[in-house]
């Protein structure tokens, strides 16, 4: 089995000591792990595979330069893990990811369909479906992976999916890590106000309808009529795919995501808190929270001035904490102002420019 295995998808086996040596995020390890060895293609091209956890793809820049083969003597490179909301995917990134690789192409960029999402749905259906667990997911991708990131951006359920990253992971950090909660607070979530989208909403109203469509329009049409705006129920069309063969022409679309699994997600969303990772954030850990000026997510005073309390605190004990505003943007702020969101983020990878 295993020469099968090596053959045909470039794996070998290490013990979980090594791997956790290799990669401090992570706490618990299964006896026998797998890694993946050096079979990239050329630099600067996408890798998508699935690593038995979750789906994903590596956006690497020009002048990347690693190989996956056991060598503790060369350090593993810049990475960054970029993670997205619910009802979204890792393709939701794909675009900026490629902005980013092309002007630091010594970085690389995973980019995840986390649990009951994208192409993960179909791989990974254990519950429960928390924030926790969606975590603890891609801490083991990263470990089967033999990486240590630098840098996670969250947007979203994916912020907190990144602080749950760090307060899951092996204490202490191999290195410093720059932590980015894109529009979502540590807490308590408050949905967009009378007149806009709500999540939970959404996702109820996608429940409601059958598990196969005629058409992506109708759906848009559908939701429209549900009180939905246009621009939501065009974004959560691109989550159908053919329910045919797939050089047929399509008769039917199903959706790609669990929406079961979606709504078990999104209440632990809700309820999650994890201020103890913010107001007693690790040495080497530094949390920047950005805010999009025109939210549909409600960000109370409070938080706001927790947050800027936590800052103070952050210094005393060897880590940090900011918070930023990004000018021109609603809560997709990736789509909204990729420029503004581009020069924000672009202060945690100049150091490895």
């Amino acid at each position: 089995m295993l020469d099968l295995l090596q053959r045909n998808y470039g794996l070998i086996l290490v013990n979980a000591e090594d791997l956790e040596c290799v990669s401090g995020f992570v706490r618990k390890s299964s006896p026998v792990c797998m890694t993946m060895v050096d079979e990239r293609p050329p630099l600067g091209q996408n890798v998508k595979k699935h690593a038995g956890v979750l789906a994903y793809d590596l956006v690497q820049g020009a002048l990347f330069r690693w190989s996956t083969v056991m060598d503790r003597a060369i350090p593993d490179p810049p990475t960054a893990v970029l993670l997205h909301g619910i009802l979204g995917a890792r393709k939701n990134w794909g675009s900026f990811a490629r902005r980013l690789a092309q002007e630091f192409p010594t970085w690389q960029f995973l980019l995840v369909d986390l649990r009951c999402h994208g192409d993960s749905a179909s791989i990974y259906k254990n519950a429960p479906h928390t924030v926790a667990s969606a975590a603890l997911d891609v801490l083991k991708l990263v470990a089967q992976l033999r990486l240590t990131p630098r840098v996670l951006v969250g947007h979203s359920f994916g912020g907190k999916v990144a602080l749950s990253m760090v307060d899951q992971a092996a204490k202490p950090l191999p290195r410093p890590v720059r932590v980015w909660v894109l529009d979502a607070t540590p807490g308590k979530v408050r949905a967009g106000g009378d007149g806009e989208d709500h999540p939970a909403e959404l996702i109820a109203a996608l429940s409601k309808m059958p598990k196969q469509v005629s058409s992506k329009r109708v759906v848009v049409e559908a939701l429209v009529q549900e009180g939905f705006s246009k621009d939501v129920a065009q974004w959560v069309v691109t989550n159908l795919k053919p329910a045919g063969p797939p050089d047929s022409i399509p008769a039917s679309f199903s959706w790609v995501f669990d929406l079961n699994g979606l709504t078990e997600m999104y209440k632990s969303y809700e309820e999650t808190n994890l201020w103890k990772v913010v107001e007693d954030v690790p040495r080497g850990v530094h949390v920047n929270f950005l805010k999009a000026e025109r939210s549909l997510h409600r960000w109370a005073l409070k938080d706001i001035q927790r947050i800027h309390a936590a800052e103070e605190l952050a210094i005393d004990e060897g880590g940090g904490v900011e918070m930023h505003v990004l000018e021109d943007a609603g809560h997709w702020v990736h789509a909204d102002n990729p420029d503004g969101l581009f020069r924000i983020l672009s202060s945690s990878f100049n150091g490895y420019k």
